[in-house]
């Protein structure tokens, strides 16, 4: 097979479709979308190089998503320090490459292959470009289990990371869902959510598709003022949000809140088949139970509504235990080039490890379920 660097445009939209199935963060769409308005470019410190196989009829028959990195902003590698690490040893941590989705640490497929065998060629392919780029690294951010197998067996070093999850076990509404928390938890809720209809607020749920320029400059504003409340920088701007509105149509899920017929508060999701994902939320205004109405409650109802398997809100946000999303382990994988800086990288992992198991035993124990409930059907 042959093998070439583009960017996310490069390649038809067709082959991205067969290659990557539904997951709306490896689509040609958002991953175009980022690059060309900016967001993933190289001001910012990413450059486009994503790898493609072609088979001897020119098909392409695999797909990696690949950035060449001169710093981690925005990649969630979570290789802080590392840098500093590096240099003591008298070695560059940059340029690096990384396989992962920009500002979006959401588990999904990286190894875009119909077979294993091409899905190895890809790996090994990966491995050579860390060695013509003169990289310390690649790192496969947030993998699926598919491809987690086909790294580890590949030698890369496997990282735990942990994230928190809603399951939908089948509810047939969100008060059905409500019944498996304790009283005292379920109050809570409850409580919450009637202080967002108390302040006169609609919530609306629209898909991208639905939702006017105007409206999607008030997102913008919302979005942008939780990252200045934070001292972040916002990498997305207007135009990328725009584009992915008309763009990913329904696969864009967008939770608004209006004042007098205002956009006051939103929350920006994406979602394919079987899953809700969320990613961004802001406010003009301050109302308790805001925040978690639209981040969190209006997300777990479209999924019951809409037969979705899961909501997957988010890397971080303890907070989210208590509105009954789980500790579930996330994995990435890495490839050092020199073997040194791997014995102390894969040193410093297996140390991690058990602290992530320790912190997913313990945040499980704090979920607001019954204990009746925990015994039938947390399995």
């Amino acid at each position: 097979m042959q093998h070439g660097f583009l960017a996310a445009a490069d390649l038809p939209q067709d082959d991205w479709r067969r290659l990557a199935g539904d997951d709306p963060f490896i689509s040609r769409e958002f991953l175009a979308a980022a690059e060309e308005t900016g967001a993933a470019g190289e001001p910012l410190g990413w450059r486009a190089m994503h790898l493609a196989l072609r088979d001897g009829g020119g098909v392409v028959a695999g797909l990696l998503p690949l950035y060449l990195r001169d710093d981690s902003f925005g990649d969630f590698s979570r290789d802080w320090n590392w840098a500093a690490a590096w240099s003591r040893a008298g070695l560059d941590y940059y340029p690096k490459l990384v396989s992962g989705v920009p500002y979006t640490p959401s588990p999904g497929p990286r190894l875009l292959a119909s077979d294993s065998d091409t899905a190895a060629k890809l790996i090994v392919a990966a491995i050579d470009a860390v060695r013509s780029r003169g990289a310390s690294s690649w790192q496969c951010l947030f993998v699926r289990e598919r491809d987690r197998r086909l790294l580890e067996e590949a030698g890369l070093l496997m990282r735990r990371g942990v994230q928190f999850h809603w399951r939908n076990r089948g509810y047939g509404d969100f008060a059905d869902y409500l019944d498996g928390f304790t009283a005292a938890k379920r109050k809570k809720l409850k409580r919450e959510r009637r202080a967002v209809a108390e302040a006169g607020l609609r919530v609306e749920a629209r898909h991208g598709d639905e939702i006017s320029p105007a409206q999607w400059k008030a997102i913008f504003r919302h979005y942008r003022s939780t990252f200045a409340s934070y001292g972040n920088y916002p990498a997305f701007p207007l135009e990328f949000f725009l584009r992915i509105g008309a763009d990913m149509g329904r696969r864009v899920v967008v939770f608004m809140a209006f004042a007098k017929g205002h956009p006051v508060a939103s929350a920006i999701c994406y979602r394919d088949a079987s899953t809700l994902y969320g990613r961004h939320w802001g406010s003009d205004i301050e109302c308790p139970g805001l925040h978690f109405d639209l981040s969190y409650y209006q997300g777990i109802e479209y999924a019951i509504a809409n037969g979705l398997e899961r909501f997957e809100a988010g890397s971080g946000g303890e907070h989210k235990i208590a509105r009954g999303f789980e500790p579930m382990p996330t994995w990435s994988a890495y490839w050092i080039a020199d073997p040194r800086m791997r014995r102390a990288v894969a040193e410093f992992i297996r140390r991690e490890d058990g602290a992530m198991l320790d912190y997913e035993a313990e945040t499980a124990e704090r979920l607001p379920y019954r204990r009746d409930f925990l015994r039938t059907e947390l399995k």
